[in-house]
């Protein structure tokens, strides 16, 4: 069942690597850490070498995760070092981030893979739709809300991550702007939630594989494949600072625009994949 062609891991590595390029650079412009380009990228890679359906999109969250985590602190750091980001958002949202990653690891072991999907497009479309065609005409308020919203946006933002394999900066992009904060103020805080995210959802994932481990491929951790991680890891990590830097040179229109059509086609491939 593993004995792939040593042709076709060529291929696949190739394709890890160019995956790692992309991913580092998106997460360091948009504030995300790459699992909306890394699950799908897995999630082909992993059935071209036969890994069970079953387990297939569950291997693909915490794999992705699991590179997702010094690809978030690279960037976050790159961010940071530019005074960009909102520390108390940080330090208000990180506990309850991490229990909706909790959550969300335990309910993204049992649910069907097409929930995973549905969930993915229809929030990347919504937050694309808000930044390409409504902008700065919408919003929710002229400040961000008390501690006890703010906690419960958290722990919503890191329950949804975990079920997506994402680091959650979409989704904390968008409700940053929607109470008038700069979007680039918004992409390098949303750059710090992908850690404490990334951690948390990896552990997660690692324990929830570990009665599968039959059915996944050699030098896997869990639902946490480690070449993987190995390959791809390094690669995108190295990128995040270029992403970070171009986010920086970038206009505020021109980087909600780019962010809205990689949202877009984003959800357009997930969709994809569910009905096919």
């Amino acid at each position: 069942m593993w004995n792939v062609p040593v042709g076709e891991l060529a291929v696949l590595a190739l394709a890890i690597a160019g995956g790692g390029v992309v991913t580092g650079i998106l997460a360091g412009a948009f504030g995300i850490g790459g699992g909306a380009v890394l699950v799908p990228v897995l999630f082909e890679i992993f059935r071209l070498i036969g890994v069970d359906d079953e387990v297939r999109m569950q291997l693909c969250i915490g794999t992705s995760l699991a590179i997702i985590v010094p690809t978030a602190f690279r960037s976050y750091k790159t961010h940071k070092s530019k005074g960009l980001a909102l520390q108390d958002v940080v330090k208000l949202w990180t506990v309850p981030v991490v229990a909706g990653v909790v959550v969300g690891s335990a309910l993204a072991v049992v649910a069907p893979g097409d929930l995973f999907k549905t969930v993915f497009a229809v929030i990347q479309t919504t937050i694309a739709i808000k930044m390409l065609f409504l902008g700065d005409r919408v919003f929710i308020a002229d400040a961000l809300p008390g501690p006890v919203t703010m906690r419960v946006y958290g722990a919503v933002i890191g329950l949804l991550s975990a079920m997506m394999g994402v680091g959650g900066g979409a989704m904390a992009t968008m409700l940053l702007t929607l109470y008038k904060r700069p979007i680039h103020n918004a992409v390098a805080t949303s750059a710090g939630l992908g850690v404490p995210i990334a951690v948390t959802g990896t552990i997660g994932y690692m324990l929830a594989g570990i009665p599968h481990m039959g059915d996944l491929p050699p030098l896997s951790v869990g639902f946490v494949s480690v070449i993987g991680f190995v390959l791809m890891a390094p690669i995108s990590t190295y990128t995040a600072k270029f992403g970070a830097l171009i986010a920086h040179r970038t206009s505020r229109r021109h980087l909600e625009v780019a962010f809205g059509v990689f949202l877009i086609l984003t959800a357009a491939r997930i969709l994809y994949s569910a009905v096919t």
